[in-house]
């Protein structure tokens, strides 16, 4: 296979992760970190978008690096319509969406923008990879208690599904081919049952639901929470915080790393014990659901993200889970690899690249009365 040049970009709040990949090898890796008194000074986030850059260009010269002979730019990308896993082409509906934030304001929107305008400077094609908007659930899935209130798909698509296809590789099979349980534990988490190629059910990260995680509270009770809301207590704000930010072990802990806890209970806090086994705990019970899912036919449970080094983690929930597939460990987060990875199965010819239509694959469900 020919070694393809492709260059990956993730942009995140005040930095972006670029990478230099030549075929599987990356030659170049830099988190450019941007001022964060200068991004305040744009009122919306496209503005940040000529600043980005060119920090980023200054920082390619710096390492002696050139865009030049590039085959492809391979983006994060988001803000889109919840469109079906895979890689798309950046054109102009998509471009527009990531533009004006279609559906949420992020700097990861960002991404297709530099994409294209790296693409048009230097050639090659812009991508935008697996992006936060993949939603792939069934129908069944999406359904809640109450009327108007849906399940939507928010969990780490992009490495759910560099993981999913790395594992075929190893065992000597199309992702497409596995029934597969992938649990990303890392600042959040999401348990996802992978049914032949498609993430048909999760957790959703981002509006609380699943296990807790570091910064995250995970499934509550609803009545406490409306509780919580009306008591005075609390602004919005600090309630929605709460979901993302300052819940899981934050809140009963008071730090989002894992390893600081471990340390913890290395010197005797019973409670940190108690609440990094309560987090482990409901991994390895929402894990068991997809299972369910997935009608008990899982050819392997996959523990990924940063936590998953750790031998604790990986020990008790291979204690809970090895009964129904073996448990397999794949530590840490591929992005960069997974953005370049899905480029250079697009230049093979390995994987057809999607057109983004702008027009969403799920977008609600007609009632009787209606």
């Amino acid at each position: 296979m020919k070694d393809y040049k492709v260059f990956a970009i993730n942009p995140g709040s005040t930095s972006t992760k670029i990478a230099m990949f030549e075929g599987d090898n990356c030659v170049f890796s830099e988190n450019v970190t941007h001022d964060a008194d200068k991004l305040k000074e744009f009122k919306e986030i496209s503005d940040q978008f000529e600043y980005r850059k060119e920090t980023i260009l200054a920082k390619l010269e710096e390492a002696g690096q050139t865009l030049q002979g590039v085959a492809a730019f391979a983006a994060r990308g988001g803000g889109l319509v919840n469109v079906e896993g895979g890689v798309y082409k950046v054109e102009e509906t998509l471009l527009e969406h990531a533009r004006v934030g279609y559906t949420v304001k992020h700097p990861a929107t960002l991404g297709a923008q530099l994409a294209d305008a790296f693409s048009k400077e230097f050639g090659g094609r812009p991508f935008v990879v697996n992006p936060p908007d993949v939603d792939e659930f069934s129908d069944v899935a999406r359904v809640t208690g109450l009327k108007g209130i849906y399940r939507e798909s928010r969990i780490h698509a992009l490495n759910q599904k560099e993981i999913g296809i790395r594992y075929g590789k190893q065992v000597g099979k199309r992702y497409e081919d596995l029934n597969l349980i992938i649990c990303h534990i890392g600042g959040g988490i999401s348990v996802t049952a992978h049914n032949h190629g498609k993430m048909v059910d999760s957790n959703d990260i981002a509006n609380g639901d699943g296990p807790m995680a570091p910064t995250r509270c995970g499934q509550l009770p609803v009545k406490d929470v409306i509780t919580m809301c009306y008591s005075g207590k609390y602004t919005e704000k600090e309630m929605r915080d709460k979901v993302t930010k300052t819940g899981g072990l934050v809140d009963h802990l008071g730090t989002s790393d894992a390893r600081e806890v471990g340390e913890m209970i290395r010197q005797g806090n019973g409670y940190a014990k108690l609440i990094y086994d309560a987090m482990i705990y409901e991994i390895g019970k929402t894990a068991g659901a997809m299972a369910a899912v997935l009608k008990g036919r899982v050819d392997a449970i996959i523990l990924t993200g940063g936590i998953s080094h750790d031998n604790y983690v990986v020990e008790s929930l291979t204690d809970m889970l090895s009964f129904i597939a073996p448990v397999k460990v794949m530590a840490g987060e591929f992005e960069m690899e997974a953005l370049a990875a899905g480029a250079v199965r697009v230049l093979e010819g390995v994987e057809d690249a999607k057109t983004y239509t702008g027009i969403p694959v799920w977008q609600g469900f007609q009632t009787q009365k209606e």
